[in-house]
């Protein structure tokens, strides 16, 4: 059996915050991906899109950084849109690009 070696990432929240994000284990990964699922049925909405993406985060967070992980007005404030898709993509092995493509795909 191959095994893989995921490298941690650094990233830094907009606080200044470092967070080391790897792919999460498959306690959280679960619900992570039953949330994420929702986002291609809300594709056209930015408003619940970004919702779902940034539940996702938090969710994550239960594994890099916990203390985040309660408030999602907080982590909110700590968050752009590119840390967002990092962590989404550290945390799923999802490529947000290749998603974006196929959502822009689904709305034409």
């Amino acid at each position: 059996m191959a095994t893989t070696k995921y490298e941690a990432q650094k990233l830094t929240l907009m606080d200044g915050t470092e967070i080391s994000v790897r792919p999460l284990k498959i306690s959280l990964l679960r619900p992570f991906m039953a949330k994420f699922e929702g986002v291609a049925a809300v594709a056209d909405n930015n408003e619940k899109s970004m919702t779902l993406l940034v539940e996702c985060v938090q969710i994550a967070m239960q594994q890099y950084k916990p203390e985040l992980a309660g408030d999602i007005e907080k982590l909110e404030e700590l968050l752009d849109l590119p840390t967002v898709y990092k962590i989404v993509e550290a945390a799923s092995g999802i490529n947000l690009s290749s998603v974006a493509d196929v959502l822009a795909q689904s709305v034409e």
